[in-house]
């Protein structure tokens, strides 16, 4: 798996947006206006941030180690970063793509979510 694909995966995510705000090598994606993913290539290996509930947090750094870190510049309960070297399945890091956009769109008002996914 490849950045690009997280970031394809990210895009097809309902209400998702892209923006830059750190520059052209740092992804962020949001739901709402509420991120949910930041994806950085800036450095190898590439890595993608995700908000997630903090035992989940502490669950995957726990099995993960130097591969899901706490998250960078990020509040550390929260997010998680998860390197792109091979240790963790392709569907693992999309699933935990789908679990961040989920938390981060539980978090909305009514009214500001996103049509609901089939």
């Amino acid at each position: 798996m490849t950045p690009a694909d997280t970031a394809d995966h990210c895009l097809g995510l309902p209400g998702a947006a892209e923006e830059y705000p750190f520059g052209e090598r740092t992804a962020v994606f949001k739901v709402a206006g509420k991120i949910f993913a930041v994806l950085a290539d800036d450095a190898p290996p590439a890595r993608v941030s995700l908000k997630l509930p903090p035992d989940e947090v502490e669950a995957l750094k726990a099995e993960y180690p130097g591969t899901v870190l706490p998250g960078y510049h990020l509040n550390k309960r929260h997010w998680v970063t998860v390197r792109y070297d091979g240790v963790l399945p392709d569907e693992e890091i999309l699933a935990l793509v789908e679990q961040s956009y989920d938390t981060v769109v539980a978090t909305l008002p009514k009214k500001a979510r996103p049509a609901r996914r089939d």
